[in-house]
């Protein structure tokens, strides 16, 4: 890099995260550690703006020009913003969303570029610019003009202050489109001097999406220009590429806000929106209320910690953690279903984006934490999809399923939701799991009749990882049926959970690719990045058997083989010639904490009576791959993974199979964290002697009692308590030489 570059972004930077921590006079403090730029530099792609806890928009800034770096809408080497548009996703690999752009501008600077579309843009620069949750504000330096966000679940709301001007105006822009995003169909309609309405449905990584909404202005326009593919014409129009352009003369410093309700389903919904969550203009406290909701949120884990920088990584963890799933339902119940038609959410709010081939990891056991409030709506979501389709979502948002990504992975999440005790109908929910498991698409068909997935020629075949996938959502089913009393299915589906091992290549010791005949296929190069394996190579794919770890140890050699094996993933590094794709960062050996599948290999240690491997290497990855800055993240966010990982592991423990109910233990980060729960429990996690060089466990006690088991229960961390870790500046694997691990086939 070059150094006068770096050295120009570190001062920006530096003084970025000084005016971050200045305190919010009269406000608690949680909120002064989050840093929302973490991950919008280098492969995290999450964006800085303004939302809510789950919410439905999210107000952000837009560079304006495509490309992998600014999936999120803004990339924090980029020096102009194009716009301010409603709905991002968070920290994916997907180009989509980017409804409905505002822009304010005025006479001073008129230069368009290609590189934007020719759309109105400004310069910026980050000593201009601040966030914190559910606020955003940069100064756009070509106008002169300070832009601030805030929102609620469904509004977003602007702030303009402008600088005197005979032609200021504000930009909607429904043509707008970036990456993978179209629009197909927009609409916008003057209602009076103060207020518009509109649609905007488009086309995408989601086929079909539908944004309506109102638009109310603080201050009465003095005219407007509507435009449909840049021809003016009258209101209201209706095409592809609708904009209209609003007309002010300001003062010098004379603000004007903007309000804009959503709906997803119709207008009278996105009116409601504005009637309930925005009814007056008050910027201040529409950020207040905002500010308030993700204090109470980050309020739910309190920890201690010297180190400024840690503290702020897992609150900006907690924070990220929360930016996904996004409401879907609006003030009506109403919202666009997954089968194309308007819904309503009966006893329940509808939510979307589950990215559950990330989520169902670390994010969904998380929620059943410190989110039991919301778990029973993300459940019945699932199953409205399940509804609305005839199967689980695979990833789905804004109504509509992608089938990105592998696996039927809404089955541990709603498999772990109800062994757990939340409250939605299991028999219904049961009914969605078999049926999403034995239907004929995905190469479900030839899993069942073969037991395996097989090699094709699809460029993305990955036959290896849903192969091991398809298995543990098995695994899943049959406990769900064993609970209700339905023996055939149990015994069916825990015969189709052993299914990996018919990939098991005893020559290779790895998953290995078949044919349809049952031959391996040739040449077989663990390390390489080929078509059967999801965003992974076989290194990668070689542990996923949570269901049953003791049956993985077994077939590998017993616990010296695969201890060889555990220690080369993090050992072997990569050849400087070989060929690394975009998804494969964090890199650890083979290890890559960048993507999900790796995501429990450290605790497995575990298993084979090393716990203090498991603790140095977490320690390692917590360390290593999570920094205070804009390139924070080593990898894509990934709608709450990555910020899950990173809590649950900082607090000492984990979820290695996230349908199970038991959390496998590590080392805490912290001195003490405790975990606010309902009813007012609490759960505290101490590590006693910790400090640099004391990142071993001595001995562990809970509330009082000394564990003689490398794991605990998720009821005995919701009844309340005390888990203190005694820690030791050398590894202490004798002491847990006859300690416990969870039982195979049992839930705990």
């Amino acid at each position: 890099m070059n150094l006068r570059y770096f050295y120009i972004v570190l001062l920006v930077f530096i003084g970025c995260k000084e005016q971050r921590t200045t305190k919010i006079k009269g406000f608690p403090n949680l909120i002064n550690y989050v840093n929302t730029f973490i991950g919008t530099d280098g492969p995290g792609n999450t964006y800085p703006g303004a939302t809510v806890p789950f919410g439905m928009v999210q107000l952000s800034p837009d560079i304006g020009i495509p490309g992998w770096d600014r999936i999120a809408g803004y990339f924090y080497q980029d020096s102009i913003i194009s716009g301010f548009s409603h709905m991002h996703l968070t920290g994916t690999g997907a180009g989509d969303l980017y409804d409905i752009l505002v822009m304010p501008t005025n006479s001073r600077f008129s230069k368009r570029i290609k590189e934007n579309n020719f759309k109105p843009f400004s310069s910026f620069d980050h000593k201009k610019e601040y966030a914190a949750p559910g606020y955003y504000t940069v100064d756009l330096l070509d106008y002169g003009i300070k832009a601030e966000l805030t929102a609620t679940k469904r509004t977003g709301i602007h702030r303009y202050t402008f600088p005197e001007d005979e032609l200021s105006q504000i930009h909607i822009d429904l043509g707008y489109a970036l990456n993978w995003d179209r629009p197909t169909d927009t609409y916008i309609k003057v209602i009076d001097g103060h207020t518009i309405e509109g649609y905007r449905k488009s086309t995408g990584w989601a086929k079909d999406q539908r944004v309506y909404f109102v638009m109310e202005f603080s201050k009465d326009f003095s005219g407007y220009e509507i435009f449909n593919d840049s021809i003016k014409v009258s209101s209201p129009a209706q095409g592809t590429d609708t904009k209209i352009v609003l007309n002010y003369h300001t003062k010098k410093d004379e603000q004007i806000i903007v309000k804009t309700g959503v709906s997803s389903a119709n207008m009278e919904g996105a009116y409601k929106s504005l009637e309930k969550e925005a009814p007056h203009f008050n910027f201040d406290e529409y950020k207040r209320q905002a500010q308030n909701l993700w204090e109470n949120e980050l309020q739910k884990i309190v920890i201690d910690t010297d180190d400024k920088d840690q503290k702020t990584v897992f609150y900006t963890m907690m924070y990220q953690s929360m930016l996904a799933p996004t409401l879907l339902s609006d003030h009506n119940d109403l919202y666009k279903g997954a089968n194309d038609t308007v819904m309503k959410a009966e006893g329940f709010e509808r939510f979307d984006t589950f990215s559950l081939w990330d989520t169902f990891r670390a994010a969904h056991p998380l929620y059943t934490i410190i989110q039991q409030e919301k778990v029973p709506h993300f459940i019945k979501s699932l199953l409205a999809h399940y509804k609305e389709t005839g199967t689980l979502p695979v990833w789905s948002m804004q109504g509509n399923e992608t089938n990105m990504m592998i696996g039927y992975h809404a089955v541990p999440v709603i498999v772990d939701a109800y062994f757990k005790g939340f409250d939605f109908d299991a028999e219904l929910a049961y009914e969605a799991c078999k049926t999403s498991a034995m239907v004929d698409e995905r190469q479900i068909d030839q899993y069942k009749a073969l037991g395996y997935v097989p090699v094709d020629e699809h460029h993305e075949n990955w036959s290896v990882s849903k192969t091991v996938e398809y298995a543990y959502g098995d695994w899943c089913i049959a406990m769900f049926a064993k609970s209700l009393g339905k023996q055939d299915d149990y015994e069916y589906f825990s015969e189709r959970s052993e299914n990996w091992k018919n990939l098991y290549d005893q020559e290779s010791t790895f998953f290995r690719p078949k044919d349809t005949k049952g031959e391996f296929i040739s040449p077989f190069v663990p390390k390489d990045y080929s078509p059967y394996y999801c965003e992974s190579n076989a290194w990668h794919y070689f542990w996923f058997v949570p269901q049953n770890i003791k049956g993985l140890i077994e077939v590998t050699g017993g616990n010296d083989r695969f201890t060889q094996k555990l220690d080369s993933m993090f050992t072997y590094e990569p050849a400087p010639e070989d060929k690394l794709p975009i998804f494969s960062t964090g890199m650890i050996g083979q290890y890559a904490h960048g993507n999900e599948p790796s995501h429990h290999v450290a605790y497995l240690y575990n298993h084979i009576g090393k716990p203090s491997e498991t603790q140095k290497r977490v320690r390692q990855i917590l360390e290593s791959q999570y920094k205070n800055e804009p390139n924070g993240h080593c990898g894509n966010e990934d709608c709450g993974q990555m910020s899950s990982w990173y809590i649950f592991s900082s607090l000492g423990f984990y979820p290695v199979n996230p349908a199970q109910g038991v959390y496998s233990l590590g080392a805490p980060l912290f001195k003490s964290a405790t975990i606010k729960l309902p009813n007012g429990r609490t759960f505290t996690v101490e590590a006693r002697n910790l400090d640099k060089d004391h990142k071993y466990v001595k001995r562990i006690t809970l509330n009082g009692t000394q564990l003689n088991r490398l794991y605990i229960t998720h009821k005995e961390i919701i009844n309340g308590g005390k888990l203190l870790f005694e820690m030791a500046n050398e590894p202490n694997d004798d002491l847990f030489s006859t300690a416990e691990l969870p039982l195979t086939n049992k839930i705990y």
